[in-house]
């Protein structure tokens, strides 16, 4: 008796542009797919400044995601610079997963406002099948997810809703699950199966950094910090040993910004350092020795210049 071949589905595998306003989560949900902090997180609007890719590899299918700056209305050149990225990135994607934040406001309403209503009209304009994401649903008490799904409901002909929470897991692998579902079909993967993300470990060296900025200064510090790698010498580096030695510039925009991030005899940069150091050690698999240097650029984030050799 002739046995049955098991019937094999095609393999899945495509783009998909995660967007929204900031500090919606965005680069958390990456960061939870993913299983890896290749998108830094601070409790600041605007962390995202380039776009980031990251590729997660399940059965039958290959998702290439976007995380991209958060979409506002942008003033100044650095954020009209991170505007662009994400609305081009719009453009050249096979799905759009567009994010708003659970939970409602007084009296149980939901207000959408005119920046996420214009954010919404951009993904429509794109034409790409879009899945909306109900996001930090652990904040929010379970009877307040259907009227915020009520409220967005028509701002769009969303393809799917899914409530999911980025911090705790709770529903993303169902996320992961109906974005799949969005997907073309492949004759092969876009990526090779150990690729992970587009950046370099000098550039995430940088957003490290960066990210400690932000997260040891908390409001003392507006977004508008830099860092740019001066030196990475992997030269002591041997199979996942050894030593990899960084220094590192870190740009603000005026001296009281300098003297808040240096911190009373050195203290705020040492705290900045060290933990910087000890996720960089995590990524890289090994020792380093990560020098700071703090230099005033007045305003770097309006010349073209300075944001170009920064990468931005």
């Amino acid at each position: 008796m002739a046995t049955r071949k098991k019937k094999q589905h095609p393999l899945r595998a495509g783009f998909v542009a995660i967007v929204g306003r900031p500090n919606v989560g965005k680069s958390t949900l990456l960061n939870r797919v993913l299983g890896e902090h290749v998108a830094i997180v601070s409790p600041r609007p605007q962390t995202t400044r380039t776009r980031i890719l990251g590729v997660h590899n399940l059965p039958g299918a290959q998702i290439a995601f976007f995380d991209t700056p958060g979409l506002h209305r942008a003033k100044g050149a650095l954020n009209r610079r991170m505007v662009e990225t994400a609305l081009q990135t719009l453009a050249e994607v096979d799905a759009v997963l567009m994010l708003v934040e659970a939970g409602t406001g007084p009296e149980g309403r939901v207000e959408i406002g005119e920046a996420t209503r214009w954010a919404a009209e951009e993904v429509k304009r794109s034409g790409k099948p879009a899945i909306l994401g109900i996001s930090k649903m652990d904040r929010a008490p379970r009877e307040t997810l259907l009227p915020v799904i009520d409220a967005y409901k028509d701002l769009h002909a969303w393809a799917e809703i899914v409530p999911f929470s980025g911090l705790t897991g709770e529903n993303v692998d169902h996320l992961v699950e109906v974005l799949v579902q969005h997907l073309p079909e492949s004759e092969a993967p876009l990526f090779p199966a150990d690729v992970l993300t587009d950046q370099a470990e000098r550039q995430l060296a940088a957003e490290y950094v960066r990210e400690q900025v932000m997260l040891q200064t908390r409001q003392e510090i507006p977004y508008a910090v830099a860092v740019e790698i001066e030196e990475f010498d992997e030269s002591e580096r041997r199979d996942g040993r050894g030593l990899v030695r960084i220094a590192a510039l870190i740009y603000v925009e005026r001296e009281s910004q300098k003297a808040i991030v240096i911190g009373k005899g050195g203290a705020m940069l040492k705290t900045i350092g060290t933990a910087a150091r000890k996720r960089l050690e995590r990524l890289l698999g090994c020792k380093v020795f990560l020098s700071l240097v703090v230099k005033v650029e007045e305003r770097w984030s309006e010349r073209d210049a300075t944001l170009r050799r920064l990468g931005l």
